[in-house]
């Protein structure tokens, strides 16, 4: 990816190997009719985000979330003097459909929704674009997108059935490899359930996903290491993150507060 420029139309472009992630701003006309065989899930984040769909002139404004349906027309243009900026992600149906299970795919009316599940669950994916993620972080994100977007089309979930020991098994694993990272592939082998069930009944017995659970044991780890005078980049390898700055992230959202002005209050109440 490179750095975005300070003026004029521009866009960004980070593709991976499942999921394809776009941030751009554009001052007026943006793109001519076209279609994509995805889904484009996205958030408006200035302006007015402006689009022809489905027979009508839809607007998007900052903080709306769009969901453009697989195979139908749109364009896209500034629905104002003062441009707009957007980010994107593209996802092919074939993915949702691993989570799903064989059923219709939803579809979201007018293409646009305020809906605070879909908003959070593409926030997850488009929040950092210019950052790598970790293979069961974009798995996790991806269930909860496309659980979100069965909600926002008003798709009712099925009755559900849980298996507690493959869970228990899978919580397990998770627990004794907080010090590193872990694929959906290795749970569904320990656990011997098929790793979209897995995640179903995790969140469904433990009240959080596999992803978010590891996530906390390896916070729970940072936080010793730095009780024990550990360095904050000593405590983020400890714990199994790729850097420093990914760890502080991750601490910060789960405590609302730096791992450093942590270390310190915890380190002032103690002394």
């Amino acid at each position: 990816m490179r750095e975005t420029p300070a003026e004029g139309d521009w866009f960004v472009q980070a593709r991976g190997a499942r999921i394809e992630r776009l941030e751009a701003y554009f001052d007026g006309h943006a793109y001519e009719p076209h279609r994509h065989d995805t889904y484009a899930v996205g958030i408006t984040l200035s302006g007015v985000q402006s689009f022809h769909y489905r027979g009508a002139h839809r607007h998007s404004f900052p903080g709306c979330t769009l969901v453009l349906h697989p195979d139908e027309v749109h364009d896209g243009h500034a629905g104002s003097d003062d441009g707009f900026r957007y980010r994107m992600l593209y996802v092919r149906p074939a993915i949702l459909q691993d989570m799903l299970g064989g059923q219709a795919l939803p579809f979201v009316p007018g293409g646009i929704t305020q809906d605070p599940r879909l908003t959070q669950s593409v926030l997850r994916l488009l929040r950092r674009i210019d950052t790598p993620t970790e293979t069961l972080e974009d798995d996790d994100a991806l269930f909860d997108l496309a659980i979100a977007l069965n909600a926002c089309a008003g798709v009712r979930a099925g009755r559900r059935r849980f298996d507690y020991p493959a869970a228990q098994r899978a919580r397990e694993f998770l627990d004794a490899a907080a010090g590193r990272s872990v694929t959906l592939t290795e749970l569904e082998a320990v656990s011997g359930r098929d790793r979209w069930h897995l995640s179903r009944d995790f969140r469904l017995l433990f009240g959080t996903s596999p992803y978010r659970y590891l996530t906390m044991r390896r916070l729970d780890r940072v936080k010793q290491r730095l009780h024990g005078g550990h360095s904050l980049s000593d405590a983020a390898l400890d714990a199994g993150f790729s850097d420093q700055s990914h760890m502080t992230r991750q601490f910060s959202d789960a405590y609302g507060i730096s791992p450093g002005r942590w270390r310190k209050l915890v380190v002032d109440a103690s002394g």
